[in-house]
C-alpha cells in the first residue's frame, strides 16, 4: 500500500494542523502588568538572517484588521507594518533569539489587548516556508477592591426583625461571583438585590444587598469571587450577643468614659494642691526675708 505524491503532502499537512491546534497556549495577565507571549521553536544555533517571524491576531474580534503586532526580518525588527496600537509596546528577547525562543513581550496590556495572538516562523528558501507555528490566548483579568460590608448597629436590640446587609467591591475583571454566607453554619444565603456596573476601562463593580431576620448571634459573611484569577475576597459581620451582668456595649462605653473623667478629676486636684503649696512656700519665704531686713535695721 502506497501513497500518490499529493495524498503524501495532504497527509502531512494534516498532521503539521494536528501540531499546531496541540500548541495553542492560554495565559492570564492582570491590566497594566506585561504579559510574555510564548514562541519556542526547539532549535538551537539558529540563522536568524534567513529567518522571518511575525506575531499576529489570529482571530476576528480586532476592528482595525491588524495585520502585525510585531515582526522580525532578517535577524532585524521591521515594524513599518506594525499595528499603532502595538507601537513601542512589544519587544522580543534578543539573547534567546538564536536558540529559538521568538516569545513577544506586551507592555502594560489593557483591556483591549485580549486577543488569540499567532506566531509564525519562516524560513527564507526559494519559496518561504513555515516551520513553526504557535497560538497564544491572552486572557486579561483584575483583581476587585476589599469587599465594604455593613449591616446593623452591633448589640442594637433587632432580633427577630429584618435587618439589610450590604456589600460592595470594584475595579476588577471579569465579573465577579458574590456569595452571601451564613457562618453560623455555613450556608448559603440568596441576595435580595445584585448590581454590576461596568466602566469605561473595561473593569466592573459590584454592589450587593441581603435581608434576613436578626438573631442575637448574627455571622454573616460577603464573598467577592474571581474565577480566573482564583481571587476570594470576603468581609465578616458579627452580633455580639448581650451580656446579661455587665450591659451594652454602650453601657461599658460610657462607665469607661465615666471612669477616665472621674481619675482626670483627681490629677486635676492634686495640680491644684500643688499649686497652693507651691505658693504658700513662696510667700512664707518672701515673708521672712522680710523680716530679716527689718531687724537688720535696727
Amino acid at each position: 500500500f502506497t501513497f500518490s505524491p499529493h495524498v503524501t503532502s495532504l497527509f502531512f499537512l494534516s498532521i503539521n494542523l494536528v501540531v499546531i491546534a496541540q500548541e495553542k497556549k492560554n495565559i492570564i495577565s492582570k491590566l497594566g502588568d506585561n504579559a510574555t507571549l510564548s514562541c519556542i521553536y526547539n532549535k538551537t544555533n539558529l540563522q536568524l538572517k534567513n529567518l522571518r517571524v511575525y506575531w499576529q491576531i489570529a482571530d476576528d474580534s480586532n476592528q482595525e484588521k491588524c495585520s502585525v503586532v510585531h515582526a522580525l526580518i532578517s535577524g532585524q525588527d521591521d515594524n513599518t507594518k506594525q499595528c499603532i496600537h502595538f507601537k513601542d509596546r512589544t519587544q522580543l528577547f534578543w539573547d534567546r533569539l538564536e536558540n529559538g525562543d521568538f516569545s513577544l513581550l506586551l507592555l502594560n496590556v489593557s483591556q483591549s489587548d485580549g486577543h488569540i495572538y499567532k506566531c509564525i516562523v519562516q524560513e527564507k528558501t526559494e519559496l518561504p516556508r513555515v516551520i513553526h507555528q504557535t497560538e497564544v490566548v491572552l486572557n486579561l483579568a483584575a483583581s476587585y477592591s476589599q469587599p465594604i460590608l455593613s449591616g446593623p448597629m452591633r448589640n442594637s436590640d433587632s432580633t427577630g426583625e429584618e435587618v439589610t446587609f450590604s456589600c460592595r467591591s470594584g475595579n476588577g475583571y471579569p465579573k465577579p461571583n458574590v456569595y452571601w454566607i451564613n457562618k453560623v453554619n455555613n450556608s448559603r444565603l440568596s441576595p435580595s438585590e445584585m448590581e454590576i456596573i461596568a466602566h469605561e476601562d473595561g473593569t466592573f463593580s459590584v454592589f450587593s444587598t441581603l435581608k434576613v431576620k436578626a438573631t442575637s448571634n448574627m455571622q454573616i459573611e460577603c464573598s467577592i469571587e474571581n474565577e480566573m484569577l482564583q481571587e476570594n475576597l470576603s468581609a465578616n459581620y458579627m452580633q455580639q450577643k448581650k451580656s446579661s451582668g455587665s450591659g451594652t456595649e454602650s453601657d461599658e462605653n460610657l462607665e469607661k468614659k465615666g471612669r477616665g473623667a472621674q481619675a482626670a478629676g483627681i490629677i486635676g486636684i492634686v495640680c491644684v494642691i500643688g499649686l497652693l503649696t507651691g505658693l504658700i512656700c513662696w510667700l512664707w519665704r518672701r515673708r521672712s526675708s522680710n523680716l530679716v531686713s527689718y531687724r537688720g535695721n535696727e
